[in-house]
Parts: C-alpha cells; sequence; structure tokens
C-alpha cells in the first residue's frame, strides 16, 4: 500500500491521518495527529493457540519522554514501569474496542499505541482510541466497527470537543464518549456535581461528534479499496451442546429461580449441575461421539453451561421483570454501614456493605510532603493531594492465587473512586493535608468500586476531613434481547457477568461527580442511556440516606494519631535563612523539636508533628528567625558570649545582637562581667539596626509594661 494522507475538520479541530508509512510490517498502522500531538496505532493478528475460550486481545498505550523533548531520569535513563495515566489511558482503548469483536474471535489480537510527539494542547488519548479503530479496520481483523471517540469539556456554558489540557482544567466537566454506528459503546467522565440533564446532553453532543469520525473513517477505508472483514463463525459441534443442555436446562432453571439462594448457595448448585454432566460424560464409552468431542474440547461443558445460565437469567429478568436474588429491577440490596471500626491509629475507617459485597475503606493524613509528584509521564509536572488505592484480594471471591502488584484492573476502579471524590474535597487552602485513601475489598459480589466511593466518604467524614458534601455510587446493568430492554439498579456479579452493561454513576444529592460506562454489546440508545443516568440517581440518594443514618458530617476532631499542621507565612527572601546551608538551620529545627517542616517556594511554611506542642515550638523558632525586627522591640534574651565592650544575646532563635558596654546599666559599668554572665537572663530592647544588619541592643529606657509585655510573651513561645 503506498502512502496515503486524509484530514478531518470537525467543531474548529483539525484531525491528520496517514498511512502506509510508518510500521509496513504490522497487520495495520496509522499515525493519527492532532496540532503536534501524533500517536502511532497498530493493530496485528496471530494464530489461536490451543484451549483458548476468550479473546486474547491485549492493548498496549505507551508513551516515549522523548515526545515531549524529555530525557527520563534515573540510573537507565530510559521509560520504566508505566506511569498509572498511561495503565489507564491503555483501559480507555481497550474498554470500547473489545465488545465490537466478534464472541467467536480466539485468535491473538494486539493493539499497541504509541505517542510519538505532544504538545501542551491536545490530549493524545481519545486519538488512541480512534486509531486503534482505523489500525485494526487496516489489519482486516473481523471487527463491528468503525468506532471513535470523542472528549467533551464544557467552560461556562458551552459544550466543546475535544478540549486542550487547559480547558479541561478550567472547565466542569472532562466526558470520554466512543461508539459505533449503533450507538455510545463507552462513557468515562468526571464532573463537578453536574445535574443528569447536563450529563446526558454532554452525551449526546460528544456522539455526533463520533458519528463524523465513523464517517470518516468509512470514506477512508473505500477511499483505499478495502473490504471491511466479515468471516463467518466456526461451526459448533451440536452433537455435544444438545447433550448438555438437555441435562441442564431445568436444573438451571429451577436453581435461578428459588430467590431465596444467596450467591454462595446458587453457585454451588450450579457446580453441582454442572460436575453431573461432567461425570456422565467420563462413564459413556471411550469410542462415544460425545465423549471423544468433550476430550477434543476440555472447555466445551463450562462455556456451554455459561450460556444454559446466561439464557435463563436473562429470560427471567425480560419476561418475569424479576432478578435471581427476587428483586426488582430498580431495587438496591440491603445497605449497611458502619465507621470508626479500627483503632484511631488509623486516621479514619469506614466499614460499606451492600447485599454480599463488603469494602474496608480507610483515611491516612499526611504532610505536604507527602503529596505525591507526578512527573513520570509526559504531562507536566503535576501533583496530588487526594489518591485513592483500591485493593482486591483473592479471598474477596473465594479463591486461592499469588498476590502479585496492583493490576489493570484495581489501578482503573481506584482512579474512578479517586476521580469521584475530587470534588467534593476541600482546598488546600482550607485543608493543607495531604489525604490517602485504601479501599480493601472484603468480599465482591458486583459494583465494588461504587462501594469504595462510598466507603471513601464514610472514611474521610470519621478522619474529620471536611469534605463539602457525602459521596454515593451504584451500579447500572443492562440485559437486552431484540427490542426488549430492561435496566437493572445495582448490579450483582451474575448480571455483571452475564449481562450487557456495567454504568457506574457516582455523585452527592447535588449531581453526578464521575460515570464510567462499559458495554458487552456494540452500542446503546441514547434513550436507555437516560434512563440508566435518571435511575442510578434514585439508588444513589437511597444509599446516600443509609450511609448519613451512621455519620451525617465530618467528625469535627481527628485522630489524635494524627498529626497536627500549622501553616505560616514568611518572605521568600528569608526561605534560605530558614533552610540554611546544606540544610543545616532546618535539620536544626527538626531535631530539637521533633517535627516535620515543608516550605513551599512562595514562602508557605507547613509545620507538622503528632504532639501539637512541639509544632508549635518549630513555629515560634521559624518566626523569630523571620520576624522582621522594629526599632523599639522589647524582647527577653539570654546572653550567649562576652567582649570588653559588650555582650551578645540571644533573644529569637537565630537573632542576636550586641549591648555595648554603655548600654548596660544608667551609670558607668567598669567590666562588662560586673553586670552580666554568660546565659544570663536579660530584658532588652532593639536600639538600632545599621546598614549592614547589625543589631544593636540596649537594657535602657525599657517601661515595666515592655518588660511585663516582653516575658509573657517567652512563655507562650516556649
Amino acid at each position: 500500500m503506498g502512502e496515503f494522507e486524509k484530514s478531518i475538520s470537525f467543531d474548529g479541530r483539525d484531525i491528520r491521518l496517514k498511512v502506509g508509512k510508518l510500521a509496513p510490517q504490522a497487520g495495520g498502522s496509522v499515525l493519527i495527529e492532532s496540532g503536534d500531538t501524533a500517536v502511532l496505532v497498530t493493530a496485528t493478528r496471530s494464530t489461536a493457540r490451543e484451549g483458548i475460550d476468550f479473546l486474547p486481545l491485549t492493548v498496549d498505550y505507551e508513551e516515549r519522554l522523548y515526545a515531549a523533548g524529555r530525557i527520563p531520569g534515573g540510573m537507565l535513563r530510559r521509560e520504566g514501569r508505566p506511569p498509572e495515566r498511561v495503565t489507564l489511558t491503555s483501559r480507555l482503548i481497550d474498554r470500547p474496542l473489545r465488545p465490537l469483536f466478534p464472541l467467536w474471535l480466539r485468535d491473538d489480537l494486539q493493539i499497541i499505541a504509541l505517542t510519538l510527539s505532544m504538545d501542551e494542547l491536545v490530549p493524545p488519548d481519545v486519538l488512541a482510541v480512534t486509531g486503534a479503530s482505523i489500525a485494526t479496520l487496516m489489519a482486516g481483523i473481523p471487527f463491528n466497527g468503525p468506532m471513535a471517540a470523542v472528549r467533551v469539556g464544557l467552560v461556562g456554558d458551552d459544550f466543546i470537543i475535544n478540549p486542550t489540557y487547559a480547558e479541561i482544567q478550567a472547565g466542569d466537566l472532562d466526558l470520554v464518549v466512543a461508539g459505533s454506528p449503533e450507538g455510545v459503546i463507552m462513557v468515562e467522565a468526571g464532573a463537578s456535581q453536574l445535574p443528569e440533564r447536563d450529563i446526558i446532553e454532554a452525551i449526546d453532543f460528544g456522539y455526533e461528534a463520533v458519528q463524523d469520525l465513523i464517517k470518516a473513517q468509512q470514506d477512508l477505508i473505500k477511499e483505499l479499496g478495502l473490504q471491511v472483514v466479515h468471516e463467518a463463525p466456526p461451526e459448533p459441534d451440536m452433537t455435544l451442546e444438545n447433550y448438555i443442555r438437555d441435562r441442564a436446562n431445568n436444573d438451571v432453571r429451577k436453581i435461578l429461580s428459588q430467590f431465596e439462594l444467596d450467591k454462595p448457595s446458587r453457585d454451588a448448585a450450579l457446580d453441582v449441575v454442572k460436575d453431573t454432566i461432567k461425570a456422565a460424560i467420563t462413564e459413556l464409552p471411550e469410542e462415544d461421539p460425545i465423549r471423544l468431542a468433550a476430550a477434543k474440547n476440555s472447555k466445551a461443558v463450562d462455556s456451554t453451561f455459561k450460556e444454559i445460565t446466561k439464557k435463563f437469567m436473562r429470560r427471567q429478568i425480560i419476561e418475569d421483570n424479576i432478578r435471581v436474588d427476587g428483586r426488582k429491577l430498580n431495587e438496591v440490596r440491603p445497605v449497611s454501614c458502619s465507621v470508626d471500626i479500627l483503632p484511631k491509629r488509623v486516621h479514619g475507617s469506614g466499614l460499606f456493605n451492600r447485599g454480599l459485597t463488603q469494602v474496608l475503606s480507610t483515611c491516612t493524613l499526611g504532610t505536604p510532603g507527602d503529596v505525591q509528584f507526578l512527573n513520570d509521564d509526559l504531562q507536566a509536572d503535576q501533583q496530588k493531594r487526594y489518591i485513592h488505592h483500591y485493593n482486591f484480594p483473592p479471598f474477596s471471591v473465594g479463591e486461592t492465587k499469588p498476590m502479585r502488584a496492583p493490576g489493570r484492573r484495581e489501578i482503573g476502579h481506584g482512579a474512578l473512586a479517586e476521580r469521584a471524590m475530587l470534588p467534593v474535597m476541600p482546598s488546600k487552602e482550607q485543608f493543607p493535608y495531604v489525604i490517602r485513601v485504601v479501599s480493601e475489598i472484603l468480599s465482591s459480589n458486583g459494583s465494588t468500586s461504587m462501594g469504595s466511593v462510598c466507603g471513601s466518604t464514610l472514611s474521610l467524614m470519621d478522619a474529620g476531613v471536611p469534605i463539602s458534601k457525602p459521596v454515593s455510587g451504584a451500579a447500572m446493568g443492562l440485559i437486552k434481547e431484540g427490542n426488549e430492554v430492561r435496566v437493572l439498579t445495582d448490579i450483582q456479579g451474575i448480571e455483571d457477568f452475564l449481562g450487557d452493561m456495567d454504568f457506574k454513576v457516582a455523585g452527592t444529592d447535588t449531581g453526578i461527580t464521575a460515570l464510567q460506562m462499559d458495554m458487552k454489546i456494540s452500542g446503546l440508545s441514547m434513550e436507555v442511556i437516560a434512563q440508566a443516568i435518571h435511575q442510578a440517581k434514585e439508588a444513589r440518594l437511597h444509599i446516600l440516606e443509609k450511609m448519613l443514618q451512621t455519620i451525617d458530617k465530618p467528625r469535627d476532631e481527628m485522630s489524635p494519631y494524627a498529626p497536627r499542621l500549622l501553616t505560616i507565612k514568611i518572605d521568600s527572601d528569608m526561605i534560605g535563612l530558614v533552610i540554611g546551608p546544606g540544610g543545616k538551620t532546618i535539620k536544626g529545627i527538626t531535631e530539637e523539636t521533633g517535627a516535620k517542616i515543608d516550605i513551599e517556594d512562595d514562602g508557605t511554611v507547613t509545620i507538622s508533628a503528632v504532639d501539637e506542642n512541639k509544632a508549635k515550638k518549630a513555629r515560634n523558632i521559624i518566626q523569630g528567625m523571620t520576624r522582621k525586627l522594629n526599632e523599639g522591640d522589647v524582647y527577653v534574651g539570654s546572653v550567649t558570649r562576652i567582649i570588653p565592650i559588650g555582650a551578645f544575646v540571644e533573644f529569637l532563635p537565630g537573632k542576636e545582637g550586641m549591648i555595648h558596654i554603655s548600654q548596660l546599666a544608667d551609670y558607668r559599668v567598669g567590666k562588662v562581667e560586673d553586670e552580666v554572665g554568660v546565659g544570663d537572663e536579660v530584658i532588652i530592647k532593639v536600639r538600632e539596626i545599621d546598614s549592614k544588619g547589625r543589631i544593636n541592643l540596649t537594657r535602657l529606657g525599657i517601661h515595666p509594661d515592655q518588660a511585663a509585655a516582653a516575658r509573657e510573651a517567652a512563655t507562650v513561645n516556649n
């Protein structure tokens, strides 16, 4: 294929597509550009591996720091472990792409998006999503596309498509919409408590732009003379499948209609049926076609049994409007909450239960020095004061497996819960702490990410963090059979696993703060999306009511083990004085007081210690060092050394002046030692500060009231 370029213009933005020049051995590749941001996206297919019963799709988003004209740090001077944002972008590409591959496809597929250049205006993530669709089409992979994505921002009262970084930061909405010709297929958003109608309007606005990009891809395929590939699925072995269905259908239907069964009991009953069928197959003669088919495909029984369970679970919802646990379609499982369940060594804790899903969230308050610096990706250096981490141990689903570093799912769920809470977090000026929440999933049966949002709210309020409003969340599901559509409130595990949608919505009683929608079908209409968003509000408010019955506002007092922060402001030209040569001065203050000291470039000094008195002592020292002196100020000081013509007195930490022998008394003094000795406490007044900054002191002309005030101030400061 020769080189080919195409430009797409919409909503004031230009997107340029270049194919046929880069990565010629990849199955399909495209260089997609906007502004000075350029992303190379490739799609490659290899043959299926033996025994695979799922789609082995791998999506990797990669960044190179040369794209922003930077050299990596560290000993190796090369990129290492991918930053969190890179992992989240990989998920952003994967989620709208995966549902568009045929369910029967078992070949290894890999999508790689590599950012080669990035400016300060155009984020590369939505370009990479659209590029993945183009590369897949060009690779000739069976695909129910095209698919495209745009970002929607809200600045003032206006929606804008693909806003710049500055516009995202200044706006009240950061929404990514991906869609196919059949409808919306993925939504990811953070919002400043926007009402539901604004979110629905924004999604609709974004999908209109998505359709322009889909049309451009269709035109590109025609211009290149390519054909969209539609391969026929392999013929299934109906002999084995019918054998399994004949023996499983009635039992599965009965089990799923026993609404009194909880999840463990229901799973155990289904396993008995499945194991009985497997045992019956092994007892057949070795030459029996059914036994031979089962031996040829060891996962046939499991996959067929899953389809049977899926069919009856969905039919029950479509035909009877009732779910496997007996709930109505819009009913939330029983909710219970508790706080302060861990010792106060943990600064705040909250336990959230919804059905069999249980989340323990803990809140830790740190000092400004604990801020997380985000300087390992292409974006300009950023800091995070609020951090949310999500852990999903195997015991939460009754399984055993090795514990490893957090995977993409854990990182994604943590980021979603973090995004949900950010709009209600206090400002740095109001609450200078760095805040970390960790959500431990102790039991999982659907929607643990929204359980983490609820648990986070509980733990933050228990820790005394002054959030502006409590946040709750719920996950919505979908069953779609032909023209019949049912939206499910608060989905459980089986409805997520065998359903068509996972739509998570978090927010306050005012509006939405975060949402994330993933589909297993190839698109959804705006009418159904609107229904899900409105139905989610009812669930959110119901859950929020239960939470507020446990704790209705942030505690007035923090844990006695949380650090106490004191903040003062000094002139920026005094920072060097406080730090001292090689950090000697600030280290000395820390050692003397036991407090931790953080100084920002604008002169903001934050002092922290678990013992508030230690923090106050360090504050007094720094205030003394940086205080502007005025002639006539009176202090209590201590004589540090004596010379023939006078005595040196330290009257503030780091501040020393000299009393000339003539200023020691209102009579003639023969020897300095006759009046004062080293270590003596004296009341002094600033007589003069000369042109070289030297401080001359006196003991003369001090009114008794001034002396008393100086002694009182010294007592308080000590």
